[in-house]
């Protein structure tokens, strides 16, 4: 892919973002692509009121169970923030190829930021990382949602 086409999808990562964050999730979205096919997920953690419902999970159960198949090779997820540990685990199990992320998580990151689980020698995979896509637009957006949150906490107190 060519570097507007991973912005391309970046930015359509943010949008399912702002949807999480109309529901009351944090603003993150995944694209995952496979081949001609597309899937898309955004963080419905409060919504589902389920740990495990970040969008890179969600948007690797939804192409596994429509592709039928656990093995997502030749595939790359687009995700607006660095994956967590939980993530970047569940991506090495699905054999994805690659992923493509806005900003790093400097408390929680699993490519590179904290730990890189993505590369990790001991590992049976290893996935490409191309991190920084549209990473000032990206971390304004959780900025800017973790900011009101703050002030709305402040405002109730």
């Amino acid at each position: 892919m060519t570097q507007t086409q991973d912005e391309a999808l970046i930015a359509r990562a943010m949008e399912l973002a702002a949807l999480a964050e109309a529901a009351g999730d944090v603003p993150i979205g995944a694209v995952l692509v496979v081949g001609d096919a597309r899937f898309e997920a955004r963080n419905e953690k409060e919504s589902l009121g389920d740990p495990t419902a970040h969008a890179e999970l969600l948007v690797i159960r939804q192409a596994a169970q429509r592709l039928g198949t656990w093995r997502l090779s030749n595939s790359t997820i687009y995700v607006s923030k660095e994956p967590c540990v939980m993530c970047a685990g569940a991506m090495v199990a699905a054999r994805v190829d690659r992923v493509v992320f806005g900003c790093p998580d400097p408390k929680g990151g699993a490519a590179g930021s904290v730990l890189n689980i993505l590369a990790h020698p001991a590992l049976n995979h290893r996935v490409e990382i191309t991190a920084g896509v549209l990473q000032e637009e990206t971390a304004a957006q959780l900025q800017a949602f973790f900011r009101a949150k703050r002030s709305a906490k402040e405002d109730s107190a």
